[in-house]
């Protein structure tokens, strides 16, 4: 290097705008924040879209219990020393240390180089497999499938206010949701609440003709808590008028019915899958070690074989240091991981020591998938309004 010249600032790419992502993010401005101020340092993102979605509150958003935009936080907002590319990513090349992505709107087609990149690209909705979902299902997991489900929970009570055949009827009003675990709890609870209260605006639907179904493969629902969070849970779920239907496993489905592994049928024509899902097709493609879908880690978020690669949040097979168990894909260990990944990247860059994973789950939060929502999340790092109110999540 000629004398004068400056060396070329590191390069950190992270990809996914999810939690792991966005704060992983965060905490590299935080950590580095004089290397960045000097150019020593550039961080880039790479997200589909400029917008965190707090995703445990989508459920809400079913109800209309919280606006849309209370659910979201601009990511430029959130990491205002990142460089946001909202595009969508064609290939990662591990071995050459750069990132394709696509062309936007009037634009050409990105190389972006690297020194680290940090995976946080979590899972997305898979049907494969499952005949007749792709077409008659509808998915939950991001901000437009919420806003689908409320429009088409709407458009069922009307149907069935209005239909005189009684099987018809009957399906109109009956509502079943795939999937026990965090996004399925959730969203079934809000819907359940919903269309009940709902149901009292019209003339022609009694109270006791509604019927939510919660289907779940396994013996008791949310397998990520202990076993006597997951038996609260289905008790006041229960209370609340839903029926479950444990060790039962959804096959497929058509217009009029819910296909079930054993042979069963439910006629309905209100469908919500929020399983199964399956790794990012992007994830799939790394050559990688992979475990169950997701990338393996070392303790501290590493990828083994590939230095200055880095895995967080639900795409990633992380072993936590305390319980020698892998990291339940959640929120709250996502945001955990991604301050982890972070620090030990900082720690790289400065030649100190790093820290293995290790985060012990928050029983506040875990009872929160059923609580008021008020009394969520404030764990995860955001806020949220009393009801009534109009704020939205935040960053802490």
């Amino acid at each position: 290097m000629a004398a004068g010249d400056t060396a070329p600032p590191t390069r950190i790419l992270i990809l996914g705008g999810g939690f792991g992502g966005v704060y992983t993010a965060m905490t590299l401005e935080k950590r580095l924040a004089r290397e960045v101020e000097r150019g020593e340092v550039e961080i880039g993102l790479v997200s589909r879209d400029n917008y965190l979605v707090f995703q445990p509150m989508l459920p809400e958003v079913i109800s209309g219990s919280i606006g849309i935009v209370d659910t979201i936080a601009p990511i430029r907002r959130l990491c205002p020393r990142t460089n946001l590319y909202t595009r969508a990513i064609e290939e990662v090349d591990l071995a050459g240390k750069r990132v394709t992505v696509a062309s936007g709107v009037g634009s050409r087609q990105l190389e972006l180089k690297y020194d680290h990149l940090v995976i946080a690209l979590g899972n997305v909705t898979n049907f494969a497999g499952q005949p007749g979902l792709a077409e008659h299902a509808l998915p939950f997991k991001y901000l437009g499938d919420a806003l689908a489900l409320r429009n088409h929970l709407i458009n069922a009570l009307e149907e069935a206010d209005i239909e005189s055949d009684h099987a018809a009827h009957s399906a109109l009003l009956t509502f079943v949701v795939a999937g026990g675990g965090f996004s399925g709890v959730e969203a079934v609870a809000e819907l359940n609440d919903f269309v009940r209260a709902a149901a009292t605006s019209f003339r022609n639907i009694r109270p006791e003709e509604i019927r939510v179904v919660l289907l779940h493969a396994g013996p008791l629902i949310l397998p990520e808590l202990s076993p006597s969070l997951a038996q609260f849970a289905q008790r006041l779920l229960m209370k609340r008028g839903v029926e479950l239907r444990l060790n039962t496993r959804l096959a497929g489905a058509t217009a009029e019915a819910a296909v079930l592994a054993d042979g069963g049928r439910i006629e309905t024509r209100t469908l919500v899958s929020t399983v199964p899902s399956g790794p990012n097709p992007v994830v799939a493609q790394l050559p990688c070690p992979m475990e169950r879908g997701r990338i393996l880690t070392d303790p501290y978020l590493e990828v083994p074989g590939h230095p200055g690669v880095w895995a967080v949040g639900d795409c990633a097979w992380i072993i936590d240091a305390r319980t020698s168990e892998p990291s339940p894909p959640t929120a709250q260990h996502a945001i955990r991981e991604a301050r982890c990944a972070a620090e030990n990247i900082a720690a790289t860059l400065r030649g100190t020591s790093k820290r293995a994973f290790a985060f012990k789950a928050l029983v506040r939060w875990e009872r929160s998938v059923i609580a008021p929502r008020w009394q969520r999340s404030s764990e995860c790092g955001c806020r949220v309004s009393s009801p009534g109110g109009s704020g939205g999540p935040s960053t802490s």
